[in-house]
């Protein structure tokens, strides 16, 4: 269960099934939730909805998202945009990304990727907005730095910390200890990719994970969280 309620996002697609499965999967978790089937239909949802974040399809028929993208972010909106396209195209990442989108995700996508994405731009750019976020036996306190485990606070260092909230709210994902120093470290880490391993084996002897079974190993890929 996450806690966030009074979080307002617009899913722009002009693809109705895509949209309702969307909105039923975002409104269980707890959001307030508008959809909108075309660009501008979707400018005038953000000017009355006032989102905090924006998922927007790129190939919409008229106006596309990237026009869509271009406009919300020259309207003054606190808005954080993940834009969707069916093609992972770099030029149209780049596109995407030079009119100001924050995310972007190439379908077809899995939902817990996208809750992840939007779950990211939170933390990111509304951190005053997430009050205690609960995954499994997990309960994660962005404002206090702290994390429990089964009701019990961990003592972990600031790295430990990012690192294990990483990887507890891409749960289910593997991560590969690049993106795991990319997105931890910093893309301008100059050290050795065994630091990963330190710290996994330092969380795993916190957690009591002797055998593996919360912070998996995928052999020849990365680590995975599989919460019970």
């Amino acid at each position: 269960m996450k806690s966030v309620k009074g979080i307002r996002l617009l899913l722009v697609d002009d693809e109705p099934n895509i949209l309702q499965f969307l909105e039923l999967g975002l409104v269980s978790e707890g959001f307030q939730v508008k959809t909108a089937p075309d660009g501008l239909s979707a400018i005038n949802a953000a000017r009355e909805f006032e989102p905090h974040i924006a998922i927007l399809d790129v190939m919409m028929p008229g106006m596309d998202g990237f026009e869509v993208c271009r406009m919300l972010k020259k309207s003054g909106l606190p808005i954080s945009v993940i834009m969707l396209t069916a093609k992972d195209d770099v030029d149209d990442r780049v596109k995407g990304l030079k009119l100001g989108a924050d995310d972007y995700m190439a379908k077809p996508f899995s939902f817990d990727e996208l809750l992840a994405r939007i779950h990211a731009r939170l933390r990111n750019q509304f951190p005053h907005l997430l009050e205690e976020v609960i995954h499994g036996p997990f309960r994660l306190d962005d404002r206090r730095k702290e994390i429990s485990y089964e009701g019990r606070i961990l003592e972990l260092s600031p790295t430990e910390y990012e690192l294990l909230t990483y990887l507890v709210h891409n749960h289910g994902i593997v991560l590969s200890k690049a993106l795991i120093l990319d997105k931890v470290w910093g893309y301008d880490f100059a050290g050795e990719e065994n630091i990963v391993e330190v710290y996994i084996r330092s969380l795993r002897d916190k957690l009591q994970d002797r055998e593996h079974r919360l912070i998996r190993t995928v052999r020849g890929a990365g680590y995975r969280v599989d919460l019970p």
